[in-house]
């Protein structure tokens, strides 16, 4: 015989993402997660920025761990587009930098865990986190805050201004200004350019970091484009896009997570 009396409704479980480029810290961060945290269920381990977001994106989960400085985007880059692709996912960012980053961090709706983690100031974030107290990301204290990381965590490094890259037998000096988007290709990037294509060994990922990051974009896995060299974009209604270049006629995708660069084209 069923029982009549209604039942209580199932509890949500909590997901979460951790990115860390480290990977001994990443694990070390999942473990010391599941010892505060019994209840958590991590759906993802991501290394860089590029899969952190792709797994917020596909996966929403509860909360993401992410390491501010990873290759590519970066634990900032990637709060910023997953306040669009995943509103609800709360945001702990996991710093070596203290002092200029705590004070920015206490003084908005984000959570942060220094480096190495420890296990009270862990266990207060899971209480905050199991507590619901905070608010969705503010995306100008993002984008003050990164500019505040870029200042005073990464230095004044000047961006890449010119590579040499191999065509057949042919070594090509490039203008980094001339390059219209850079593809991952196994191995090697490909380098595209108006007059055509060249190769070199440097990994997307690590193009990422000596690139201007005002100029080129990831907007794919395996694409940065140079958006001086974007004509025009069209959406889809999955939510993805299609940007024309000026000088090339391929076109290249521009994956869900990354449309939130173009919002205000």
């Amino acid at each position: 015989m069923s029982d009549p009396r209604p039942q209580a409704p199932a509890r949500a479980v909590a997901t979460a993402i951790v990115a860390e480029d480290e990977s001994l810290l990443r694990q070390s961060l999942v473990e010391q997660l599941l010892r505060a945290w019994p209840e958590l269920e991590i759906v993802a381990e991501c290394e860089d920025g590029a899969s952190a977001l792709d797994a917020i994106a596909e996966l929403r989960p509860s909360v993401a761990f992410l390491d501010i400085r990873m290759p590519g985007l970066t634990g900032l880059d990637v709060a910023a587009a997953a306040a669009e692709a995943s509103p609800d996912t709360r945001i702990v960012f996991i710093t070596a930098y203290d002092q200029y980053a705590v004070d920015a961090f206490e003084h908005g709706a984000i959570d942060y865990l220094l480096k190495p983690v420890d296990l009270e100031r862990l266990d207060a974030t899971v209480r905050r986190l199991q507590s619901q107290s905070g608010v969705g990301l503010d995306a100008a204290l993002i984008e003050a805050l990164a500019a505040r990381m870029r200042g005073a965590a990464f230095g004044p490094a000047e961006p890449l201004t010119w590579i040499t890259a191999s065509a057949g037998r042919e070594t090509r000096l490039i203008l980094v200004d001339d390059v219209a988007y850079f593809r991952a290709d196994h191995k090697y990037t490909v380098v595209v350019t108006a007059e055509g294509e060249a190769l070199i060994r440097k990994p997307i990922r690590d193009l990422l970091e000596v690139l201007d990051p005002t100029v080129f974009k990831q907007v794919h896995r395996s694409t940065i484009v140079n958006l001086r060299a974007v004509a025009a974009i069209v959406r889809d209604d999955s939510g993805r896009g299609t940007l024309r270049l000026r000088n090339r006629e391929e076109t290249l995708a521009v994956s869900a997570p990354y449309m939130t660069l173009f919002k205000h084209m």
